[in-house]
């Protein structure tokens, strides 16, 4: 089992000033493991990262808003992310990790606090996997909420296009695909990603494309593919953090440094509006 480092606990106040409202549309709570157990079945051991430690971070950095996508390392109990959401109120939504066929009672209670959707991951185990797809966008319909796709290589997208094309619910593309700098904007799986893009229904999520670079920050090699998707789908991107990044295989980021990115991702400050506010406010219904 894969023991993750902690974030850089050292963050600093970035130069780029968050708009009000801004929101982080993708981070994780962990733990406490005393009140929260990790998952048996994880294939990640992540440091006790908490509500506490998230809201300090979002101070530093400017936010206000945030989306708490369940963690894999606690499988599809949820109750770390939805104690989460309690606790931070309205300023706080999330991403739910569980089978199809939990009651709508119960689903609708946590509906009251924010959930909005369902992560799918080939990347994590003990969670969610694609043969729950259709099941999961079923039920996704009936509260209005999104899928969340979190794959462990682009090519996956281009396997599953068809199948996410067949379906009526929105589609929020984790980590811009996994498409990464190497494969660009002539590849396969971002050609899929503009067909799925193009139906209205999907989103990207401009987060942890540090671990897509194969350059050192800035990760100049991630520009052509942010800006055509910026420049295209200015109305459907957002951002994310990814604190704290688990699974880090690279140099651990800070977060500070990851803020700064976004004028040189987004030059245009009507469209840096679009991605930090009016997206996620109006895919999150903030």
């Amino acid at each position: 089992m894969h023991a993750c480092p902690g974030p850089d606990r050292n963050t600093r106040a970035p130069r780029f000033r968050m708009p009000a409202g801004a929101c982080d549309c993708h981070a994780h709570i962990f733990g406490p493991q005393a009140r929260f157990p990790y998952s048996p079945q994880r294939s990640y051991t992540p440091q006790d990262c908490t509500v506490e430690d998230y809201v300090q971070l979002l101070a530093t950095l400017g936010i206000e808003r945030a989306v708490i996508v369940h963690g894999g390392a606690h499988g599809t109990d949820n109750a770390a992310t939805l104690d989460a959401l309690e606790r931070m109120g309205a300023r706080a939504r999330g991403v739910a990790v569980m089978p199809p066929g939990r009651p709508l009672a119960e689903r609708r209670r946590m509906h009251a606090l924010g959930m909005r959707g369902y992560r799918l991951s080939t990347v994590v185990g003990g969670g969610v996997g694609f043969d729950q797809l259709e099941p999961l966008a079923a039920e996704a319909q009936e509260l209005g909420w999104h899928l969340v796709l979190h794959f462990k290589h682009a090519n996956e997208l281009v396997e599953l296009l068809p199948r996410l094309l067949a379906l009526r619910v929105d589609i929020v593309l984790d980590h811009m695909a996994r498409i990464r700098g190497d494969e660009g904007v002539d590849s396969a799986p971002f050609a899929a990603l503009a067909r799925l893009m193009d139906t209205g229904r999907a989103w990207a999520k401009l987060a942890s494309l540090y671990r897509l670079s194969s350059q050192p920050y800035p990760h100049a090699d991630m520009l052509p593919m942010i800006h055509r998707v910026a420049a295209h789908w200015p109305d459907r991107i957002i951002w994310g953090s990814n604190w704290p990044h688990p699974i880090c295989d690279v140099p651990m980021p800070n977060d500070g440094d990851l803020v700064d990115l976004i004028p040189l991702w987004v030059p245009d400050p009507s469209t840096q509006h679009k991605l930090l506010v009016d997206n996620p406010a109006r895919l999150y219904g903030f």
